[in-house]
């Protein structure tokens, strides 16, 4: 019995998956309001993996309790481009950037709530770091502007 097919596939994959590293990871942006621990810390996470949209994310207060949502399509908030997602209980929040930030409001009319992009990984050279993490700001804006509100 040859083993060559079976070597011939695992090395078309990993050439396939070295010509495409930034498509071959996952990546997430994280933006937050508030002071992490605090009981009125908000926290959104915004996945992609293998450059298409995935996971969605919600954590919120001391505990951060997450909650996992449903991207609910393209909206406008305050009139400028979007999307929506859904909660577990069924309402909405609708999403924009402006800049580098956040902007989630439960209507499309209603004043937003302002988020920042979070930095996850060590702080002083303690913690840990956070591989798929985008780098900053603008990455996170990018990420968001590119998977989500097109």
């Amino acid at each position: 019995m040859s083993f060559a097919p079976t070597l011939l596939v695992a090395a078309l994959l990993t050439a396939a998956l070295a010509a495409h590293p930034a498509r071959a990871q996952n990546q997430v942006a994280n933006y937050g309001l508030g002071t992490p621990g605090t009981a009125t810390y908000e926290h959104f996470s915004f996945w992609t993996n293998f450059g298409r949209r995935s996971d969605l994310h919600y954590a919120s207060g001391k505990d951060r309790n997450d909650l996992v949502l449903r991207y609910a399509g393209r909206a406008r908030l305050g009139g400028q481009p979007g999307f929506r997602v859904r909660f577990p209980d069924g309402s909405l929040r609708y999403l924009a950037l402006r800049g580098d930030s956040l902007l989630v409001s439960p209507t499309p009319t209603a004043a937003p709530k302002t988020f920042a992009w979070e930095y996850e990984g060590p702080v002083n050279g303690v913690g840990t770091a956070c591989s798929v993490c985008v780098a900053d700001a603008t990455a996170a804006a990018t990420l968001l502007r590119r998977h989500y509100v097109q």
